[in-house]
């Protein structure tokens, strides 16, 4: 669970918060704090005045699975085998099991024949899948997710889906521009500015945007 309490940062004016265990979307127009909450939520920044704890502690860097919107600002090693072994590495997995792990992470997305190559030479979408892999080779509990999905076709984003849902992780929040997504995750929450203007399930939120940007296609197309 993560909970803030009377959080002060930047453009972000929180006062109650709480996001349980499970799948939430993070959505807003730009600029409405998101990626600023995101990085709040992955210890890579610390309130002013407030508070924000992950399962009752303060949240440090490396405690989550985080994925940045950008797919370059993910990488940090010039090959991918040592990106995808680094969190292992980070921990003190021993080599040959790690060795393990990263060539098995790499074949679920088909990147088993690539560990080899420079980071610079993959694609887009597979620095995208390849930071996804980073992010879960430990199996993290909490996942964090900054509007990945954006550089992703529809295969590889079924993909994505695919080993996010099968990673056992226990909390998983996204920031996504797909509505459609958005609306198959269990909770919702709209920033605004800032604030948080509503949070609930798909079903409680989605009604009150249908005459804005942030309304499913699927439910747009279908009414």
């Amino acid at each position: 669970m993560i909970e803030v309490r009377d959080l002060v940062y930047r453009v972000l004016r929180i006062g109650g918060l709480v996001i349980p265990d499970g799948s939430t979307a993070l959505i807003g127009t730009n600029g409405s704090g998101k990626t600023t909450l995101l990085r709040l939520m992955a210890g890579l920044a610390r309130p002013d005045s407030g508070s924000i704890t992950v399962d009752g502690t303060v949240p440090v860097p490396g405690s989550t699975g985080l994925i940045d919107e950008y797919p370059d600002r993910n990488a940090l090693f010039s090959r991918l085998a040592d990106e995808l072994a680094a969190p292992l590495r980070f921990r003190h997995i021993p080599c040959e099991e790690a060795d393990r792990r990263v060539r098995m992470a790499a074949a679920t997305v088909g990147l088993e024949d690539s560990l080899e190559r420079s980071m610079d030479t993959l694609s887009g979408g597979e620095k995208v899948l390849a930071a996804l892999l980073s992010a879960l080779i430990s199996s993290p509990e909490i996942l964090i997710l900054d509007e990945f999905d954006s550089h992703l076709d529809f295969d590889s984003l079924l993909l994505a889906e695919n080993l996010i849902s099968s990673s056992g992780a226990r909390t998983v929040v996204r920031c996504t521009q797909n509505m459609d997504l958005a609306a198959r995750c269990g909770r919702v929450i709209v920033l605004h500015r800032g604030m948080v203007l509503r949070a609930g399930s798909p079903e409680e939120i989605f009604p009150t945007l249908e005459e804005t940007c942030c309304y499913p296609f699927s439910r747009r197309a279908g009414r």
